[in-house]
């Protein structure tokens, strides 16, 4: 993309409450290496020009000492302190950044994202001031209301399941995340809205169109124990 920065963020400040674990789930073993190592180390191995790494307050020491130290990286790396939400740690990740035209936002706790992936969202930028990458989903859906009565069935061709990265202009999910924790913050904070993906941030703040690129069935997030073993079953065949 020309000379042009782009930075990268990477969100580890997640708990291991459905994975049912003490230890956060982007430092539990997958193989030989923890969960986070292998999206860093596929950022690494891109011509994203800097990492930073949004990570939990009380983390940063073990961060330091049994990843960063442990497994280093050629691409300059700075840590950043969450906040109470994945919105806030975002926001946080965004302020951040010294300057730069382009970002990238990805979860951590997707370690089957590949550096030709990182490559395809960074040349969608081109032409995409807002894209993510996805994949259709495999089944029917079903929308159910609160007492589990299915109340519509959207057509299948029509729905994709958002994966990270996903990838902006600098200024423009700046603007809308400046909007999110400004006029719209009493809507998220009354629940009016739940915030889970950088996508919705420019959908509910600016109406602002996103574009779908293909992503990959490989590239699950480690949630829960079930996504573990799925994880080891991948990192076995990849080898």
């Amino acid at each position: 993309m020309g000379q042009e920065k782009i930075s990268a963020i990477l969100l580890a400040g997640g708990s291991g409450k459905r994975m049912q674990s003490d230890i956060p789930k982007q430092y539990m073993l997958l193989g030989e290496k923890p969960v986070l190592c292998y999206s860093l180390e596929a950022f690494d191995k891109s011509s994203v020009d800097e990492i930073l790494l949004v990570v939990n307050e009380n983390d940063i020491e073990y961060l330091e000492d049994n990843i960063l130290s442990r497994y280093p990286l050629e691409k300059p790396v700075r840590v950043v302190t969450g906040g109470e939400e994945r919105y806030h740690s975002v926001y946080n990740g965004l302020k951040a950044i010294s300057k730069g035209e382009y970002v990238l936002i990805h979860d951590g706790a997707r370690p089957f994202i590949t550096t030709e992936m990182i490559e395809e969202i960074i040349v969608s930028l081109r032409e995409h001031p807002a894209c993510a990458v996805g994949v259709p989903v495999k089944d029917t859906i079903k929308i159910v209301d609160t007492t589990g009565t299915i109340t519509e069935t959207p057509d299948r061709s029509f729905v994709w399941a958002i994966q990270t990265p996903q990838a902006f202009s600098r200024s423009l999910i700046s603007r809308a995340y400046d909007m999110l924790l400004g006029e719209f913050h009493k809507d998220v904070q009354d629940k009016k809205i739940s915030i889970t993906d950088d996508t919705m941030v420019l959908e509910y703040t600016l109406n602002y169109p996103v574009k779908m690129i293909m992503g990959s069935y490989r590239n699950i997030k480690i949630t829960t124990q079930e996504d573990l073993i799925m994880g080891e079953a991948l990192l076995q065949r990849k080898k």
